[in-house]
This record gives structure tokens, sequence and C-alpha cells, in this order.
């Protein structure tokens, strides 16, 4: 009985968003998986990322610009939308939350500590977190500006304009097996490919940090860990 992990001591210990996200991100719902504490401390610091686009942590104050979007992070939005929205109505829940991870990582990639975050990013990134982290959603929706609920705003709709593009699939492996496969931009550059292969394929690093990341141009990458 030493070893049995109570929902109620992770929710303690993490708070129900972190823990619904590490459930939901874990695998198929119809799959049996271990429970690997290490990965909840990895959901809880995805949401502490997707809490810091909007706050300050030492002022407390909301940080997001009205500045447009570059294309390339709008390619991002637009794809992670249209994929959100297919996984969720196929069940899929653990590889929409590594798209919204992949997501969360470009805004952060853009955001300015002067200027803060684009809206036109962060506020479909937390409708979109909302139904895993429905608690946190709520809270960066009112910080955002919105007096109702996240629950009456529409859920964010994928522009096919977007979503037109050249583009290049590559394998992901990590320790040598194939574990994921990446769709990117023909002309995406190698920081783009490597975030995205590591969103892919978060479930297999279970919150450790890859040692080595090998990308062959155009063909696969190699994770190490």
């Amino acid at each position: 009985l030493k070893n049995v992990v109570t929902p109620d001591e992770m929710c303690e210990a993490y708070g129900a968003d972190t823990f619904r996200v590490y459930e939901m991100s874990t695998g198929p719902l119809d799959a049996s998986r271990p429970w690997e504490t290490r990965a909840v401390i990895g959901s809880h610091r995805f949401l502490q990322r997707v809490w810091r686009l909007v706050v300050d942590e030492e002022t407390g104050a909301t940080r997001v610009t009205d500045a447009p979007l570059d294309d390339e992070t709008n390619r991002v939005l637009h794809r992670v939308i249209a994929g959100v929205r297919a996984d969720f109505e196929n069940l899929r829940f653990n590889t929409a939350i590594a798209k919204l991870i992949e997501l969360t990582n470009r805004a952060t990639a853009i955001s300015t500590p002067a200027g803060g975050t684009p809206r036109a990013v962060v506020e479909p990134l937390v409708l979109m977190v909302s139904p895993f982290a429905p608690h946190l959603g709520e809270e960066l929706w009112r910080r955002l500006g919105h007096t109702e609920s996240l629950a009456y705003a529409d859920f964010p709709t994928a522009d096919p304009a977007w979503l037109v593009t050249e583009s290049i699939t590559y394998p992901v492996q990590v320790n040598g097996k194939v574990r994921a496969r990446v769709e990117v931009a023909a002309d995406a550059p190698e920081a783009r490919v490597r975030e995205a292969a590591l969103a892919a394929v978060a479930d297999h690093l279970a919150g450790r940090d890859p040692r080595k990341v090998i990308i062959v141009p155009k063909r696969m990458v190699s994770v190490v860990v």
C-alpha cells in the first residue's frame, strides 16, 4: 500500500488541472499506462509556461500585446487549431496536448519581456487548453479582459489559408526507435523542427531533458535521452 498514488495526493501537490492534463496526456484512453511522477511534473511545468505567457510572475500584471502575428506563427497556430479539433473529435487527447505544447513553445519564442505575448496567439491557446485545465483557463480568460466564462466563447477555428503550405514529414526517433512523426513547413528553420519534434515525443521524454537532438535536414530527427 505504500506505493499507492491517490488522486487526492496529486491534486494537493500539483493541483487538479495538472492531474487532469497528466492523465489525458499519457496515451490513448483505452490503453494501460504506468504511473510516472516525473511526467506529472512535466505537465505542471507546461501549465506554468501557459500562465507566464499571460501573467508577469513578479508583478502579477497581464502581459499581452495586440501586435500582429508573423507568418510562421500563424501557420503553427492554425495547424494546431485544426489538429486539436480533429483530435478532440476522435478522443485523441494525448496528441491534442502535444500540439498545445508545440503552440506554447512557439508563443514563448515570440513573447518579449517588454511587449508580452500577442493576444492573437494566446487567446486561442487558452481556449484550447481549458478543456484539460478549466480552472487555469477561466482565470487566464478573465485576466485577458473577458467578463463572461470562456464556456460561452467559440472554440477556435482554423483559417484554411494558413493550412496550405508545402511541408515535410520528419520521423522522430527516441534512443533509436521511431516514436512520432511531425509535419513542418518545408522552409522551417532548424529550431522550429527541433521544437516540433520534442513536443511530439514529450510523453516518451517523461520530463527529462534530451542529452542530444540530431536533425538531418528534410529526413529525420533523432533524440537521445
